[in-house]
């Protein structure tokens, strides 16, 4: 192939079909709700529990599958570590038409009650990133839809999982910016602060990719919400990888809860999902 027909804009650095540069998905090619975990393998994973799938594209950190789970369509997209790879995939998969999202992960715990292995549903974040700040105002709020809150608390219920809801913060540090010290010990005086600052607040726990997927997807008019396994507890300095498994059925599940909420509204020719009387 010749160099020109490779071009595109440098603008919008799309190829034939829609083809993103990144993700190297196109329209149709992800059907259903996108999950959205960190990790590639943890995308691997995921794809591994659904009743099939297929895998579309594999590019830098950026894996994406889509296929079927409780006879519904499902699709995931790894986006890789922090709100600025996250920006990427979101924009990207909204190229392509995707619209409602969960981000599926590990977190840290702030609060007391919560053990390793829990499950965080989130409701809204506080932006202690650098993302976010591009496309509004640090005031603008970072806020999960609430149908795919409520998808992740029935699934939570109905597989007996233990969950707490709850805000976030978004930090795109994982050492001094979640109040850890960084190499030899290093710390300035406010990494001491973060935490108990956090904790006064009533925030529950911290990651790194929430707050800019639900402030990308409230500008769009996508849904977003997340779910995330407690792999760190702050207040009793505990760490380990416990709850993955349990964070991904609960995913899935809701996306089939989801499902259902769309199949009323539209039976109820309504904007919003309401239960019915």
């Amino acid at each position: 192939m010749h160099k020109e027909e490779k071009k595109a804009s440098a603008d919008k650095p799309t190829f034939e079909e829609g083809k993103q540069y990144h993700i190297e998905c196109k329209p149709n090619d992800l059907q259903g709700p996108v999950l959205l975990p960190g990790d590639p393998e943890r995308a691997k994973r995921i794809a591994g529990t659904w009743d099939e799938f297929k895998e579309i594209a594999a590019h830098r950190q950026y894996y994406s599958f889509t296929g079927k789970v409780h006879g519904v369509p499902i699709s995931v997209t790894s986006t890789g570590i922090g709100t600025p790879a996250c920006e990427i995939a979101l924009t990207e998969l909204m190229n392509i038409g995707c619209d409602t999202f969960i981000r599926v992960g590990s977190t840290g715990v702030i609060q007391p009650g919560v053990e390793l292995g829990d499950l965080i549903i989130n409701t809204g974040a506080v932006k202690m990133e650098g993302s976010s700040i591009h496309y509004v105002p640090e005031s603008y709020p970072a806020i999960a839809h609430y149908e795919v809150v409520l998808a992740l608390i029935e699934a939570c219920e109905n597989l007996g999982y233990t969950y707490h809801v709850g805000v976030a913060a978004s930090s795109s540090s994982f050492y001094l910016g979640q109040g850890r010290p960084g190499f030899n010990d290093y710390k300035i005086s406010k990494t001491d602060t973060i935490i108990p600052d956090l904790q006064k607040m009533g925030v529950m726990n911290i990651e790194m990719e929430a707050s800019h997927i639900f402030t990308l997807s409230q500008i769009f008019g996508g849904r977003a919400g997340a779910i995330c396994a407690v792999y760190a507890n702050r207040v009793t300095n505990e760490f380990g990888a416990f709850g993955e498994e349990e964070a991904i059925k609960a995913a899935n599940y809701a996306v089939k809860v989801l499902a259902e909420m769309d199949e009323e509204r539209t039976k109820l020719d309504s904007k919003y999902w309401f239960r019915q009387k």
